[in-house]
């Protein structure tokens, strides 16, 4: 049994691109609404200022006027002065004052030109407010449009950054999950096509540095081959005793192994090939388990059935199952045939909860074992490598009862 640390991806829930670029032209608006705000204030004090400066010239135009005796438009003591103009002019003091009036506005401006008379003038402020009027149509309609123009444009950059950003990250999910041909398709020259290029690139470095090391092991068995069957010949002449049944042991192991790590290069290869018959289910259980210990080892057949696959690599499977139940569970172990499902469980503390995840996700991992006992890890590896090239499925997962259990359902098709 083997347990890696499994490969988690994150499930917390992120802003996607097309997201993030809507919150930026959101943002952007805002600061545009904000200096449309800010352009219409200060242009209303502007023009406040500018009326209220040309009203107070054209009041100390008209009191040169009347202490000349010329006639104007200002007025003496008018009966509809503002209560706070009068008020302010009693002070002695030049004073001009907005009387808001809704949509009649009216500005005023006025002096006292003796103890009891004031000399005012007045105009009405209907231009200003209608020239800020236009300019705050102006400021929304053009707002309006800017805001309809941005967003879309944003939007539609953000769901194309999102599309591209998304289609590398699934690549990269299906390169980590084994597809090694999985390619990104480059397209432009921003940083997603650079992160695509990226990712092609790690995937090419990926294959050919597994493509390397598949060379590696299957040269290394083949060289291993020669001296294990030396070996194997020279222990048939040791004497007969312990040591030499400790020897003839080890060699039978290696040999094992050896054949393994060739079994697991062709696979990882891709040249093996498939010998289809039509063999029944039951059958290819008990010859798997034939060389097992038949006290520890239980076949029952509650279904028969026929079915076209490759019966040595079915019994293969099978026979790992069995072995690796016997290794890290414990007896007896059930090998329960029912139609074309053949399932294989022992009686031991089932799967750690952290291989199991692995085993669920990317699938055994070869040369790692697990918490329960030793082992090359190599068993389940073969099973699921030779399951994957029959088109069957094999699942692993605790039983209810106790114990490890490995399901393995042959195509029918």
């Amino acid at each position: 049994m083997r347990s890696p640390v499994p490969r988690r991806w994150s499930r917390r829930p992120a802003l996607n691109v097309g997201a993030k670029v809507a919150l930026a032209v959101a943002a952007a608006l805002c600061v545009a609404g904000s200096t449309g705000v800010l352009v219409h204030r200060i242009t209303a004090a502007d023009q406040l200022a500018t009326a209220r400066s040309d009203l107070d010239q054209e009041l100390r135009s008209a009191a040169a006027d009347l202490t000349d005796g010329r006639e104007s438009r200002a007025r003496i003591d008018p009966a509809d002065l503002p209560g706070p103009v009068a008020r302010a002019v009693r002070d002695d003091v030049r004073v001009t004052y907005l009387q808001d009036g809704g949509e009649h506005a009216v500005l005023w401006a006025a002096s006292r030109v003796s103890d009891r008379r004031v000399l005012a003038v007045s105009r009405p402020y209907t231009p200003e407010e209608q020239a800020l009027a236009s300019l705050d149509r102006t400021l929304l309609v053009t707002g309006v449009v800017a805001t309809v123009l941005v967003s879309l444009a944003g939007l539609l950059l953000g769901v194309r950054m999102g599309r591209r950003a998304t289609a590398a990250a699934r690549t990269a999910e299906r390169i980590a999950d084994g597809d090694l041909d999985a390619r990104v398709r480059p397209d432009g020259r921003d940083e997603i096509a650079r992160l695509a290029a990226s990712v092609n690139a790690m995937a090419d470095a990926l294959g050919a540095r597994l493509e390397a090391e598949r060379r590696v092991t299957a040269d290394i068995a083949h060289e291993l081959r020669t001296p294990v069957a030396g070996m194997s010949t020279a222990v048939g002449l040791l004497p007969p005793g312990r040591a030499s049944e400790l020897v003839a042991g080890s060699v039978r192991k290696l040999r094992g192994l050896v054949e393994d790590v060739l079994e697991v290069a062709r696979l990882d290869s891709q040249v093996a090939a498939v010998d289809t018959e039509q063999r029944e289910v039951s059958a290819m259980t008990r010859r798997a388990v034939a060389g097992l210990d038949d006290a520890r080892v239980q076949v029952r057949v509650m279904a028969d059935a026929v079915v076209a696959t490759d019966p040595r690599r079915v019994e293969r499977i099978l026979a790992n199952l069995a072995a690796n139940a016997l290794r890290h569970g414990a007896p007896p172990v059930e090998v329960a045939a029912d139609g074309p499902v053949v399932r294989v469980r022992d009686h031991g503390p089932g799967f750690p909860p952290d291989l199991l995840a692995v085993l669920h996700t990317s699938g055994p991992q070869r040369f790692r074992t697990g918490s329960r006992t030793g082992g090359t890890g190599l068993g389940l590896t073969i099973a699921t490598g030779q399951a994957r090239l029959l088109g069957a499925r094999l699942t692993f997962r605790n039983h209810p009862d106790g114990g490890a259990e490995a399901e393995l359902r042959l195509p029918t098709g």
